[in-house]
């Protein structure tokens, strides 16, 4: 497969959301890369924003780009500004906030399109300090944990968002040991397949489980570049593999 791997360019500054920059995490790093024509909704950030917390999350809004670009920006500025204001303070509840940001997402989503518009987000917080990790999962591809007991999902929580206005998502938290890795891929790397429109021939979460399994998890980037570097290989560059996208954290220390 050619050198699929880059940081997602800003094609359009009034359209597209804007590039994240990482934030450095003591003790954990966290990373992503893209593969494919990048033609559909995936888009991820981060933020610090407390001390001790980092957001992050990948969406994956449904739609063509060129179509849904403006509604892919101001989720981004939702995620941000209401991001920072829930979770800035010290003392807060991570779950309560968690389930609140969701829902301003949400809201947001159905107002800036003026109806329906499916978008499946895996939201999380990294608390610095605990090595803990609140998450919602609104209707997105499993996110996976691997430590050293194994690997696992991380599945839905609740709708997808941008479809009911006052869905809610539980908002559970999860451990992260010391040299445990958080993955989570987008509906494009679970369903690049060598065959279009057969799922026999898809590369499957199953496939991206022993990926993981069998990748070092040393590096946040290097781990994200391994996992589309496989599944491209799978699928043996198909066009039709569209929007892969492979956020990772990885609790360094």
């Amino acid at each position: 497969m050619r050198s699929l791997f880059r940081q997602r360019a800003l094609e359009s500054p009034a359209m597209e959301p804007l590039p994240a920059v990482f934030p450095k995490i003591e003790g954990a790093e966290i990373a992503a890369a893209v593969a494919g024509q990048r033609i559909a909704g995936d888009f991820y950030d981060s933020l610090r924003v407390s001390p001790e917390r980092i957001l992050f999350g990948l969406l994956d809004l449904a739609g063509r780009r060129e179509e849904n670009g403006a509604v892919l920006a101001v989720a981004q500025q939702t995620f941000r500004s209401q991001g920072a204001e829930l979770f800035s303070k010290v003392d807060i509840n991570e779950a309560d906030a968690m389930t609140d940001l969701s829902l301003r997402i949400n809201r947001k989503l159905l107002e800036v399109s003026q109806g329906v518009h499916s978008c499946p987000a895996f939201i999380a917080c990294y608390h610095e300090k605990f090595g803990t990790l609140c998450y919602t999962n609104a209707g997105h591809t499993p996110a996976l944990l691997r430590d050293r007991t194994g690997i696992v999902e991380l599945s839905s929580t609740g709708l997808p968002l941008g479809l009911f206005s006052h869905a809610t998502h539980d908002a559970p938290t999860v451990g992260l040991g010391r040299s445990a890795g958080l993955l989570v891929v987008s509906r494009g790397v679970v369903e690049c397949g060598t065959e279009s429109h057969d799922p026999a021939s898809e590369f499957g979460l199953e496939r991206v489980k022993e990926a993981l399994q069998h990748t070092s998890l040393d590096h946040a980037q290097a781990l994200c570049t391994a996992i589309l570097d496989t599944a491209g290989k799978f699928s043996n560059g198909a066009s039709f593999c569209d929007d892969l996208t492979a956020l990772a954290l990885i609790r360094t220390g």
